[in-house]
């Protein structure tokens, strides 16, 4: 049978890969809970269609920071892809390239960042950095993504201790030790410091820090994983470029909102100074739509990926996003909107309390 939506792929990836590789990349904090609502919140929010409108052209193309994009689906940094397939970031790479659109790649790539961007040399890339607690690492590696035309620097912000992932506990998992870190190593190397794993993620950078980071690089600051006005309100002070409302994929805290339910909270801070960006719990065009109504820029995609990368490779994840693009653009027809710039919050009906 045909593919003819991201769930198809779901089922499809989880009969390619190992248990532990599945558990990994599905995982959740605690017990699910926000990695299922991140799904189910998409759910509770109807749409208001407009109809009698010329929609036989529909253009899905927008911008993120000042760059054209085929349309708001983009890709959200996840580690280990060759977990996933042999050939890991570099067919995610090509894919992203092929789509026209932006991939975040991670501090915990599997490829070399030189391998990744020679394999989608005019790819559009931003890079996701998990602070170290060696402030030369995070220099020489800033440094790095920024010589090979990396766009962004996307800062997480979420994860100052690791989460309670009870599927990982259970199949002991240490993807540090199993896949070699390319980028990291080669740095650490010439620091003549030996294992990775001494190398934790520093839970010490604060609000404070982000000076420091923006005195190394010309890059523009994104924020991940901000869900509250509070936070979005110190984001502006500190003179970020973009915030991506995210929980990790309910992965780090358990029991914290939606992307989705968070974003217009962070949207409504912000007050259009700043691009605001969605991660989690998008499956289908109309999701993307409601997104968009809501208040994000573009939505970013993390388990999809990874479920197309594992079918099929590079053909897989352009599957997974032009599936994707294909629903949004007749979710964009049948509300009536000819272009991204329509899409607004009269889109929305909220469930009633």
């Amino acid at each position: 049978m045909p593919v003819v939506c991201l769930t198809d792929f779901e089922a499809r990836a989880r009969k390619h890969l190992s248990k532990s590789t599945w558990d990994y990349i599905e995982g959740a904090a605690g017990e699910g809970f926000t990695k299922d609502d991140n799904i189910a919140a998409f759910k509770r929010i109807r749409l208001r269609p407009r109809y009698l409108r010329d929609v036989s052209q529909v253009d899905t193309r927008t911008t993120i920071q000042g760059e054209e994009i085929s349309a708001p689906i983009c890709i959200s940094p996840t580690g280990f892809h060759r977990l996933a397939w042999p050939d890991g970031e570099m067919s995610t790479a090509r894919a992203a390239q092929a789509a026209g659109i932006c991939y975040i790649t991670s501090t915990y790539a599997s490829c070399t960042l030189e391998d990744i961007v020679t394999a989608a040399p005019r790819g559009f890339r931003w890079f996701q950095l998990y602070v170290q607690t060696d402030r030369q690492l995070n220099k020489q590696l800033i440094q790095k993504v920024e010589s090979l035309g990396f766009r962004a620097l996307v800062i997480t912000v979420d994860v100052p201790k690791l989460g309670n992932r009870r599927q990982d506990i259970q199949n002991q998992l240490n993807l540090k030790e199993n896949l070699l870190l390319k980028d990291l190593q080669s740095l650490t190397e010439r620091n003549s410091t030996a294992h990775l794993q001494m190398f934790p993620i520093d839970s010490a950078f604060c609000w404070d820090d982000l000076s420091w980071v923006q005195s190394i690089t010309q890059l523009p600051i994104i924020l991940k994983g901000i869900l509250t006005k509070e936070d979005a309100e110190l984001a502006l002070k500190h003179k970020v470029h973009g915030i991506i409302v995210s929980n990790h994929g309910g992965r780090q805290l358990d029991d914290v909102p939606a992307s989705i339910d968070a974003l217009t909270e962070v949207v409504a801070a912000v007050k259009g100074k700043l691009e605001v960006y969605l991660d989690g719990g998008v499956r289908t065009g109309n999701d993307v739509l409601k997104a968009l109504a809501l208040g994000a820029k573009c939505v970013f995609l993390g388990r999809p990926v990874l479920w197309g990368l594992a079918c099929k490779g590079e053909h897989g994840v352009k599957e997974v996003l032009n599936i994707l693009k294909d629903e949004f653009h007749t979710s964009m027809a049948l509300t009536g909107c000819r272009s991204v710039a329509e899409i607004n919050r009269n889109l929305i009906q909220f469930p009633r309390l």
